[in-house]
C-alpha cells in the first residue's frame, strides 16, 4: 500500500506555494504516487464557497483542508496543500490531526513579494484599499518549526522540490529509486 502524507506549504501571496507545489505534485505523479494537489484559491472556491477573510472564517478553510488532508493521508494519498493558512495555532491543530504531516515554509521579503506583485494586490493593500490582507493589515505567523523553510527569493523552485523529495525519501514516502527514475 503507497505510504501517504501530507505536504503543507504555508507562506504570504507571491511566496512561491503554488509554482512549488505544482512541480512537485507532477513530479510525484511522474513516480506513480497517488497525489491530490489542493490549492488554497481553488478548494475556496469549491469547498469553502461563501467563507469570507475573518480570522474566524481563515480558520474554518484550515479546518476543512485539515479534515480532508487527514482522510486522504490515512488512505494513502499525497495530499500538497498550498494554502497561505496565516495562523501558526490553525496550522498546529492539523498538524496533530494528520498522521504524516509536513510543513513547508515558503519564506520571501515582504519587498520580493511586492515586486513580484503582477495583480498589484500588495499595492493596493499598502493603500487600504483591500482590507485584512494577510502580511499587510493582517498578520502572518511564520512556522515557528516547519519541517522545510524555502527561501523563495534566493532558491529556485525546482531546487525547492529537490529538497522536498530528500525529506520523503527520509519519511518512506518515496524511494531513492523513484526519485533517480525522475530526476532531469
Amino acid at each position: 500500500m503507497d505510504t501517504g502524507c501530507t505536504l503543507w506549504f504555508t507562506g504570504m501571496s507571491g511566496s512561491g506555494k503554488s509554482t512549488v507545489s505544482s512541480l512537485l505534485a507532477a513530479r510525484l505523479r511522474e513516480m506513480g504516487k497517488k497525489v491530490e494537489l489542493l490549492d488554497g484559491d481553488v478548494v475556496r472556491t469549491h469547498l469553502c464557497r461563501g467563507l469570507g477573510f475573518t480570522r474566524e472564517d481563515r480558520e474554518e478553510n484550515i479546518r476543512r483542508l485539515g479534515f480532508l488532508c487527514e482522510l486522504l493521508t490515512r488512505n494513502g494519498v499525497i495530499a500538497v496543500v498550498a494554502a497561505i493558512s496565516p495562523y501558526r495555532g490553525c496550522r498546529d491543530e492539523v498538524r496533530k490531526r494528520v498522521s504524516q504531516f509536513v510543513e513547508i515554509y515558503m519564506q520571501c521579503p515582504l519587498e520580493v513579494l511586492i515586486e513580484r506583485d503582477v495583480k498589484g494586490l500588495y499595492k493596493r493593500a499598502l493603500a487600504g484599499e483591500i482590507p485584512l490582507f494577510t502580511g499587510i493589515s493582517d498578520p502572518y505567523e511564520a512556522p515557528a518549526a516547519a519541517e522545510i523553510v524555502i527561501d523563495s527569493a534566493s532558491e529556485s523552485a525546482q531546487d525547492g522540490v529537490d529538497r522536498i523529495l530528500c525529506r520523503l525519501l527520509e519519511l518512506g514516502v518515496v524511494s531513492r529509486e523513484q526519485v533517480l527514475a525522475t530526476s532531469n
